[in-house]
């Protein structure tokens, strides 16, 4: 319907600004805190804002009964898209970087190229494992272990992740990959032996078992005095108040009349867990024999993702309050 299409383009056009105005601002900010850094460092700060993490909003218009609004449905299919250019930011980036390390020189072919490999692996692998995961669950399903549905898909999760790694990409995008294939259609059979019990339900022990320890990881990378020192902390709040303006501005990409442009701008501010992964990534990543993100860049970064994820459920509970109650 022209609704739809309307909710749909939105969507596109939302996710596109969301990740390029952030990854403008943040190159920004950090050419001007980090004036004596390499720009690839500058690079990769404006990475790290083009993520978005929308389970944080997604929990609160379920406790507000707002999932059914266009501005909601906006919200979650931006991020979805929103998710998968911001892993192409980061393969591409990540990849640049490694090729400087490697004293390859950064050319415009060079990050063509980069680019080209992700969104190749990700339709590739997309396309592929649609096709073949149906047989590779039916051939599977023959199996009479107990657990196989989960073992298989932490298989396919890992397997993807590792063929990312063999590209040249960053694991998460495998994972990520894996994640998009996985659809509950291609397990019935396997979900069926265990009272039709999903993905998400079965690796739930083992996600409340690994969640801590990343946070206790991402905290432990943190230098505590940094978050004392005032270029650091004036470095976070300025990476946080365009973190915050450039989602904003991506509620310019609404197509549909009547849609709060706010709202839809508000609710794709999180960063949350996606941000740490990102930043988790760059503090490992080597240039020059330093890290792109050192001790005090990742600081300024941990204090962004906290606010702009603190700051979220009131926003979006404040605005999403002065919506008209009989939206669809």
């Amino acid at each position: 319907s022209p609704d739809m299409l309307r909710v749909g383009g939105s969507a596109v056009f939302v996710a596109v600004l969301g990740v390029v105005v952030p990854f403008f601002l943040g190159w920004g900010v950090g050419a001007y805190f980090l004036p004596h850094a390499d720009s690839l460092v500058h690079v990769y700060v404006g990475a790290t804002l083009t993520a978005t993490s929308v389970g944080i909003t997604a929990r609160v218009l379920i406790d507000l009964k707002r999932v059914a609004t266009d501005e909601a449905k906006i919200v979650l299919g931006a991020a979805v898209i929103d998710d998968v250019l911001g892993l192409m930011v980061l393969a591409t980036v990540s990849g640049v970087i490694a090729a400087a390390e490697a004293g390859v020189a950064v050319e415009v072919g060079a990050i063509a190229r980069v680019l080209g490999l992700s969104m190749g692996f990700l339709l590739v692998s997309v396309t592929l494992g649609r096709m073949l995961v149906p047989y590779y669950f039916r051939l599977v399903s023959r199996l009479r272990s107990e657990g196989i549905l989960f073992a298989t898909s932490l298989v396919m999760c890992f397997g993807f992740a590792s063929l990312a790694g063999l590209a040249g990409l960053a694991p998460i995008v495998g994972a990520f990959t894996a994640g998009l294939i996985l659809e509950p259609v291609h397990y019935q059979e396997l979900s069926a032996r265990h009272e039709n019990v999903s993905i998400e339900e079965l690796i739930s022990p083992l996600v409340n078992f690994l969640v801590p320890i990343f946070f206790v990881t991402m905290g432990a990378r943190v230098n505590l005095p940094d978050f004392v020192r005032g270029d650091i902390l004036a470095f976070a709040l300025v990476l946080t108040l365009v973190a915050i303006i450039g989602k904003q501005v991506c509620g310019l990409g609404v197509l549909k009349p009547g849609v709060d442009r706010i709202a839809v701008g508000l609710g794709m501010i999180p960063r949350g867990e996606v941000g740490l992964i990102f930043a988790s990534i760059g503090a490992s990543l080597m240039l020059h024999g330093k890290p792109i993100i050192d001790s005090a860049t990742y600081g300024a970064v941990v204090i962004m993702v906290v606010l702009t994820t603190l700051v979220t459920p009131p926003l979006i509970k404040w605005r999403f309050s002065h919506l008209s109650p009989t939206q669809p």
